[in-house]
């Protein structure tokens, strides 16, 4: 999994011969800085960006291939024992509305790379039936976190933010609520030039901006009814800075994406999934103290929790989900909820690479 964040490949070996998926082992690979502001120039329109994204194609295949051989030298697992690899790809583009996604990734490279089998190209096939294309963890998230008694409300935190409503008795549902934390990421990116805000420490030395906050919330895809999904093509720097005046401390600025974030999550919980009694979190957000706690704070009489509690490790639930969606192609079974991406149909997603 390499996801909105642009931090780097996720890899996971996963066992999945019982009913609850078995995590082996785990590998990170981060991105060289060269190629992450390659793929961030990709998401505006530039020249000659056809064959460049061919070329950065090629180049994550190979990050792709190095990762896989990496987690298998760490399990000392054979590429032989692996039934398939299911690599998500690097999204550049996610424009439903136009019936189209780009996931960067050469599928055939990586499969004569690695001598796998390859499952990629997840979205396209749900976006042919009319659906978002997105989210599509989901389905993984019904298959093995539903409780027959008790709702409770996944939230992946990752670039952008994603929910799935596990309703007992009630089809399950998901939508991508908005920003997670690509905006906090890239502004202490540009002016302390680090990666990440680590336990949202520079947000809680700042103050929140409520006319700020306000204008940001103006957003309207925040209070779209789902199916919905989104990504950098809406939410980026370019989107924050028509908000700013120019007169804001950056601390504050911060704050306020942090605020941004809770909020918008939280009014997605209240407002479409009425009745939730556990939440459970997953992705690099979870990991943020000062953001978990605006959500408790923001959610009360919720219990709250990271997805460690019901047996998957927060930072891996995408990574092993896309296992999971390989192993449903692989089986030609539906990978997909019409009721979440709101495609016309379930569908078989994915392209398959033979190694």
């Amino acid at each position: 999994m390499s996801g909105t964040s642009l931090d780097g490949v996720d890899a996971a070996l996963v066992d999945l011969s019982q009913d609850t998926p078995r995590l082996v082992a785990s590998h990170y690979q981060p991105y060289a800085e060269p190629l992450k502001e390659a793929l961030l120039a990709l998401h505006q329109v530039a020249h000659n960006e056809l064959h460049q994204s061919h070329l950065i194609a090629n180049r994550l295949a190979r990050e792709y291939a190095d990762a896989t051989q990496a987690l298998l030298r760490k399990a000392d697992v054979p590429a032989a024992h692996v039934q398939a690899i299911g690599c998500h790809g690097q999204t550049v583009r996610h424009r439903p509305e136009h019936g189209y996604t780009v996931q960067l990734n050469n599928g055939a490279l990586l499969a004569e790379l690695s001598g796998i089998h390859v499952v990629g190209d997840f979205r396209s096939r749900d976006i042919a039936a009319g659906g978002q294309g997105a989210p599509l963890v989901p389905a993984f998230h019904d298959r093995v976190l539903r409780h027959p008694n008790i709702h409770r409300v996944i939230i992946n935190i990752g670039g952008i933010a994603n929910l799935t409503d596990l309703a007992p008795n009630k089809t399950t549902t998901g939508f991508d609520s908005g920003p997670g934390n690509l905006l906090m990421d890239a502004w202490i990116s540009r002016h302390q030039g680090k990666s990440y805000d680590k336990d949202g420490a520079w947000a809680a030395n700042g103050k929140v901006i409520p006319a700020l906050l306000q204008r940001l919330s103006t957003e309207p895809f925040l209070a779209a009814a789902p199916p919905k999904s989104t990504g950098r093509d809406l939410f980026n720097m370019d989107w924050l800075e028509r908000h700013l005046t120019g007169n804001e401390t950056p601390a504050d600025v911060q704050a306020t994406l942090l605020a941004l974030t809770g909020d918008s999550i939280a009014a997605a919980v209240q407002c479409f999934c009425a009745g939730t009694r556990e939440i459970y979190l997953c992705g690099g957000g979870a990991h943020n103290a000062a953001l978990v706690a605006h959500l408790r704070q923001a959610l009360p009489q919720r219990l709250i929790q990271k997805t460690e509690e019901l047996g998957i490790a927060a930072d891996w639930m995408e990574a092993i989900a896309f296992a999971w969606l390989a192993q449903q192609a692989m089986h030609l079974r539906p990978g997909n909820l019409p009721a979440v991406t709101g495609a016309r149909h379930p569908c078989v997603l994915g392209a398959i690479y033979p190694a």
